[in-house]
């Protein structure tokens, strides 16, 4: 089955075309336009900034991904990204989807873009087959700019939240922590790069939650006690690395404790990341040791697949498709007629 991903929920536009069926994954084409050098201007994404941006990229990018080597017929379905997200930017990938839906006569798979984060551990994989059901149960962890969260895992398409951030998501922390540090925007890749030149115990900083009984998050008075730690100091270059080092040490304690516990508490068989975060290599680091302490195996996605793409949407909606009766299948043709973008949505 012959999948056309698309994705627009934030500031990077994506297509991709992807082959899949038992024997396994083909990713025959996956191209993602990013907007961080214009977002970084503003310290943060402008909605409209990036729908405009959508705009401009997507229709060339899926000439790009088409080619001359496939044309409509060689398409089985489209998947889109339909929330959460920006508004403004995910309507230009559903408007796209619904305009080709309805040229091209195909179904649209509409996708949950957390969803998508769920499964990009299997892309490029050699451990993680299609059909691979042996590490269910299963804790996914996903974390990035917008979402923190714990998902309890039983099968292909079943799944659910266990827990989530009451307040910032690990993401927006490390964003709004660089900041602070007036290091620039994104702050992930920075403040991991920063923390590797600093020392993790130098400054003493809360781990907000850690030991509360359920799996919730909460980032923000970690935040905020950075904030009262650099207010009225003059930073040293070495300074601003110890700040970094702790901070991340801090939010990944916290993240690897309540994941493990998590494992615990349902008898888990391994354990996922996915989101944007999912690409700091301190957190990947101490999820694999954790995991392989608790007898788990641990999963985690390619860099070039932690962040948004349409490659994760195709093979999300590849699993949504497979759980469907042909009558439902048969119903996404019409898809176009009502498919809506949704700023905020649960798995």
């Amino acid at each position: 089955m012959r999948i056309l991903g698309i994705e627009s929920s934030c500031d990077e536009t994506a297509i991709s075309l992807v082959n899949i069926n038992k024997k396994g994954i083909d990713i025959e084409r996956s191209f993602v336009s990013s907007q961080i050098d214009i977002h970084a201007k503003y310290g943060g994404v402008v909605p409209e900034v990036a729908a405009r941006m959508h705009v401009e990229v997507m229709i060339p990018l899926l000439q790009e991904a088409m080619g001359r080597k496939f044309k409509a017929e060689d398409i089985d379905a489209i998947a889109v990204t339909y929330g959460p997200g920006l508004i403004t930017s995910l309507l230009v990938g559903i408007e796209t989807a619904k305009t080709l839906s309805y040229v091209w006569n195909k179904p649209i798979i509409p996708v949950n873009h957390l969803e998508g984060h769920l499964y990009s551990s299997w892309l490029e994989s050699d451990e993680l087959k299609v059909d691979r059901r042996d590490i269910f149960p299963s804790i996914v962890l996903l974390v990035s700019g917008g979402h923190t969260e714990l998902v309890l895992m039983k099968d292909y398409g079943k799944f659910k939240s266990i827990g989530g951030t009451r307040d910032d998501a690990v993401g927006e922390a490390f964003d709004k922590v660089a900041k602070l540090l007036d290091l620039g925007y994104p702050g992930g890749p920075i403040i991991s790069e920063r923390a590797a030149e600093g020392n993790p115990k130098e400054i003493e900083l809360p781990r907000p939650m850690l030991n509360s009984k359920n799996f919730d998050f909460s980032f923000s008075g970690l935040k905020t006690a950075v904030r009262y730690y650099v207010t009225g100091k003059k930073l040293r270059e070495r300074d601003v690395n110890n700040i970094a080092a702790s901070f991340q040490e801090a939010s990944v304690d916290v993240l690897v404790q309540k994941t493990m516990r998590a494992v615990e508490q349902y008898s888990a068989k391994s354990v996922l990341i996915g989101g944007g975060v999912a690409a700091n290599k301190k957190l990947r680091k101490e999820l694999l040791i954790a995991a392989d302490r608790a007898g788990v195996e641990f999963f985690c996605p390619k860099m070039k697949y932690a962040g948004d793409n349409a490659t994760m949407i195709a093979l999300a909606g590849y699993y949504k498709w497979e759980s469907m009766s042909k009558d439902k299948q048969k119903s996404l043709i019409k898809t176009w007629e009502k498919l809506e973008p949704v700023s905020s949505i649960e798995l």
